[in-house]
C-alpha cells in the first residue's frame, strides 16, 4: 500500500512543512480570534449540559440506529430516539467529538475543568477522588453572572469521614445548587429508596440526604423533574436578567438497567411530562405503580432478551426526558436564548449488574459503539467518540453537521465565549462557536487522551482480529488532522503508535505505521504526546521521565521574551484569545516594563534553550496571579487560590534544545510588581532567569 501525506505543524509562528507523501492532506492550525465582548446578562444565553452515563455513539438513531432500522434486517435490532433525532435536525451533530478519557470520573473531571487528561488531577479509575479546587465550568460562568446548578451524578467529591462535608462538594466547586447522587457507586442503582439491585442509596439536596422521601423515584425521572422545577423556579424568580448554567448528569443507561415504574407522562414541558410534586413518598408524578416494571411498547413484544429490552427502554427514557426539557424551554419562551448540549461521558459498557439469569449486557446487540471498534475503557474510537448534539435556536443552522475534531474539554472555552468572557489560561480547549454557528474561523482542538486499565478489549467478532482480547495496560491516543495514533500496553515513550486515517478508515482497519512515508508523522506523534502533558504522581506512566523533545527554530530570532500587556480588571489569569494589547515589546526583566499604575495581564512568550538532556526544575514567584506553560503542558499554576508572593516549583524532563514557554502574569494597578523565575539542572544550584535568558522569533 502506498499513501502520500502532507503534514504541516506550526510552533509559535514558526512553520515547518513535512512532506511525507502526496494524499494532499495539510493540517493547519488557524488562529481564531474571538472578540472580547461586554454582554449584558440578558444577552447571555442560558446553558444546559446533559451528560449521560455509558451511552455509545451508536445508541442514537441519528448517529447509527436509524441505519440499522433502514436495512430492515431481522438480525439487526435497533433502538429509536425520536426526540434526540429531532434535536439533531434542528441543531448540530458533532460527529468527531471525543471524551477526554474512556471511563466516567476522569472524563467528567476533564469536562468540568477544561483540561485534558495529560494535565488533569483526576485520571484513570480514580472514582470519588476530589476534583481539584480550581476553575470549573461553574466558577467561570458564575464570574460571568450565571446562576449554576448540578443535578444527577457527581462522583468527584473526595473521600471524608465527616459527611456531608465533602472537600469537593459541588457547592465548593462553583455550583449554587446540587441535587443528586454524591458517590460514584450510588449511580449504579436507579431506585435510591428501594435499592432494588444494589441496595439503598443517598440523594443529596445540597447538604441534606433526602432519599427517605423518594419512594418509587426512578432516577432518570427524578433528575428530569428536578431540573424542570429548578428552571421554572429560576425563571419565575430571576428571569432573563440572570442567565443560568445547568449540569444535568444522568446515571443511565449504565449499570443495573432498571426499568421505570410506568409510561412517560403524557405531554411535555410546562404542563405535561414529568412534574415535581414535592410530597414525601410522592415526590414526582411517576412515583407510583410498580418499580422496575415498565418496558417501552416499541420493545415489549420483541423476541429480544430482557436485558436489551431494558437497555432500549432506559435509553428511550432519556430521549423522552430531553424532549420534555426542550419543550419546557419553548413553553417558557427561552429556547432561542438557551444552548442545550447532549452527549455521553465515554463509550458503551458491558456492565449491567443484573441478577443471575439475565443475559449479560453487551454493546454488540445494538452495535452501541457504532461504526467503530472499542468500548468503555478503550482508546479506540468506540471508547472515545461521543454522540454529541447541540441545540441553540437562531444561532446554529438546522441540520448542521460539524466534522472538525473536538473534545469535551473544549466546552470550557466555548461557554466562556458565549458568556462574553475569556476562559482561564489553564484550559486546554478552544471555543467551538465558529464551527457551531459558521461565523469566524475555528481554532484546532487538541485531541489527546491517556488512560491505564488492567483489562482487555472484548473479544467481539465484530472487532478487528488484531485487537480482540488485546491487553490494555497503559494507553494513549492522539489525533493530528485526519490521523489518529493509538498505543496499547505502553512500555516506554519509544513505543510506536499505530496510525490510522480516521476519516477514510473510521474502524481503524489499516495501520499505516509501517509505511515509510509515515515515519515523520510517527515522530511527530511521539513528540507531541510528551509535549502536551505533565506527570502526575497518583497516575504514574512509563513515559513520565521521558525527556520532552525540543523544537526546531527556522525563523530569525532575537534575545528576550516578547511581551504584550492587556489592560483590564481580570478575575483570573485568562487566555489571550480575542484580547487587544495596549502595549508590547521585548522583555529583559520578565514583564516588569509595564508601568506600576497599570492593572491587567502581561503575557510573556518565547523560547528557552536548555544545554543538556535531563531533569530541570523551575521555580516561580509572583506578587499577583500567574500561570506558566512549557510547550502545551502546564508547568506552574499560580492562579486559582494563589497566595501572593508564595513560591511554586515544578520539575520537568527536557531534551537539549529549544522549548517554547508562555508566562501569564496578573496584577492590580498600583501594587508592587514581583515576578521572578529560577531554574536548576538536576540537583545543581538555582539560577535566576532574566528576560535575556530567553529568545523570541521575528
Amino acid at each position: 500500500m502506498h499513501i502520500n501525506i502532507h503534514f504541516k505543524i506550526m510552533v509559535k509562528g514558526i512553520t515547518k512543512l513535512f512532506l511525507l507523501a502526496s494524499c494532499g492532506l495539510i493540517i493547519l492550525i488557524p488562529a481564531f480570534v474571538n472578540a472580547q465582548s461586554k454582554k449584558s446578562n440578558a444577552a447571555k444565553p442560558n446553558i444546559i449540559f446533559i451528560l449521560t452515563d455509558d451511552l455509545g455513539y451508536g445508541d442514537l438513531g441519528v448517529f447509527f440506529q436509524n441505519q440499522r432500522r433502514d436495512k430492515a434486517d431481522p438480525k439487526l435490532p435497533f433502538q429509536l430516539t425520536p426526540n434526540l433525532d429531532k434535536m439533531a435536525a434542528g441543531g448540530a451533530q458533532l460527529t468527531n467529538q471525543y471524551c477526554n478519557a474512556p471511563v466516567c470520573a476522569p472524563s467528567r473531571a476533564s469536562l468540568l475543568t477544561g483540561v485534558n487528561q495529560g494535565n488533569a488531577k483526576v485520571r484513570d479509575n480514580q472514582f470519588d477522588k476530589q476534583i481539584e479546587n480550581n476553575h470549573t465550568l461553574a466558577t467561570v460562568l458564575k464570574t460571568a453572572g450565571y446562576a449554576t446548578a448540578a443535578i444527577g451524578k457527581w462522583g468527584l467529591q473526595g473521600e471524608t469521614k465527616d459527611e456531608p462535608n465533602w472537600p469537593a462538594h459541588p457547592q465548593k466547586r462553583g455550583f449554587d445548587d446540587f441535587y443528586g447522587y454524591m458517590r460514584h457507586a450510588d449511580g449504579h442503582e436507579h431506585y435510591p429508596f428501594e435499592g432494588v439491585y444494589r441496595g439503598k442509596k443517598e440523594v443529596w439536596d445540597n447538604y441534606k440526604n433526602v432519599a427517605p422521601d423518594l419512594s418509587k423515584c426512578y432516577t432518570t425521572d427524578l433528575w428530569t423533574a428536578k431540573a424542570k422545577k429548578w428552571i421554572v423556579d429560576h425563571e419565575t424568580a430571576k428571569g432573563p436578567e440572570k442567565p443560568f448554567f445547568m449540569f444535568l448528569a444522568y446515571d443511565s443507561p449504565h449499570a443495573v438497567l432498571e426499568l421505570p415504574t410506568q409510561a412517560y407522562p403524557e405531554g411535555k414541558g410546562l404542563k405535561g411530562g414529568l412534574q415535581w410534586l414535592g410530597n414525601p413518598g410522592n415526590m414526582i408524578n411517576t412515583a407510583s405503580g410498580k418499580v422496575d416494571s415498565y418496558v417501552h411498547p416499541d420493545y415489549k413484544n420483541t423476541k429480544w432478551p430482557d436485558t436489551y429490552k431494558r437497555y432500549a427502554t432506559a435509553t428511550r427514557r432519556i430521549d423522552d426526558a430531553v424532549g420534555d426539557i426542550l419543550q419546557l424551554l419553548e413553553d417558557l419562551k427561552i429556547s432561542d436564548n438557551t444552548i442545550v448540549v447532549f452527549t455521553s461521558d465515554n463509550g458503551p459498557s458491558i456492565e449491567s449488574y443484573l441478577p443471575v439469569g439475565y443475559v449479560p449486557n453487551s454493546p454488540q446487540f445494538f452495535s452501541s459503539y457504532g461504526p467503530f471498534d472499542g468500548i468503555k475503557r478503550d482508546v479506540w474510537e468506540g471508547g472515545l467518540r461521543m454522540p454529541t448534539l447541540v441545540a441553540w435556536a437562531q444561532h446554529i443552522p438546522a441540520g448542521k453537521v460539524v466534522v472538525s475534531p473536538s473534545m469535551l474539554s473544549d466546552w470550557m472555552a466555548t461557554f466562556a465565549d458565549v458568556a462574553g468572557i475569556n476562559a482561564p489560561a489553564r484550559t486546554n480547549g478552544v471555543s467551538l462557536v465558529p464551527s457551531l454557528t459558521g461565523k469566524g474561523s475555528q481554532a484546532e482542538s487538541l485531541i489527546y487522551s491517556e488512560y491505564s486499565e488492567g483489562g482487555k478489549t472484548p473479544d467481539f467478532k465484530e472487532f478487528e482480529a488484531s485487537r480482540r482480547g488485546r491487553k490494555r495496560g497503559q494507553m494513549q491516543m492522539i489525533r493530528l488532522g485526519d490521523f489518529v495514533g493509538v498505543r496499547y500496553d505502553v512500555k516506554s515513550a519509544d513505543d510506536d503508535f499505530e496510525i490510522y486515517d480516521i476519516v477514510s478508515d473510521p474502524k481503524q482497519t489499516t495501520n499505516l505505521a509501517s509505511i515509510p512515508s509515515c515515519n515523520e508523522l510517527q515522530a511527530q506523534m511521539k513528540a507531541k504526546s510528551l509535549q502536551v502533558r505533565k506527570a502526575d504522581l497518583e497516575a504514574p506512566r512509563p513515559y513520565d521521565k521521558a525527556e520532552i523533545p525540543a523544537v526546531e527554530i527556522l525563523d530569525k530570532t532575537y534575545t528576550g521574551l516578547s511581551w504584550k500587556f492587556f489592560k483590564g480588571n481580570f478575575p483570573y489569569v485568562v487566555l489571550e484569545t480575542g484580547l487587544t494589547e495596549v502595549s508590547k515589546g521585548v522583555s529583559k526583566h520578565l514583564g516588569n516594563e509595564v508601568p506600576k499604575s497599570s492593572g491587567g495581564m502581561t503575557l510573556l512568550e518565547g523560547f528557552i534553550k536548555v544545554p543538556n538532556d535531563g531533569e530541570y526544575s523551575f521555580s516561580l514567584q509572583a506578587s499577583g496571579k500567574a500561570y506558566m506553560r512549557i510547550h502545551e503542558a502546564e508547568l506552574i499554576d499560580a492562579d486559582f487560590g494563589y497566595q501572593s508572593v508564595s513560591q511554586e516549583t515544578e520539575r520537568v524532563y527536557l531534551k537539549a534544545g529549544n522549548h517554547p514557554v508562555k508566562i501569564y502574569y496578573l496584577r492590580e494597578a498600583g501594587k508592587e510588581r514581583i515576578l521572578s523565575l529560577k531554574m536548576r539542572y538536576k540537583d545543581g544550584d538555582w539560577k535566576p532567569l532574566k528576560g535575556t535568558d530567553f529568545f523570541s522569533v521575528k
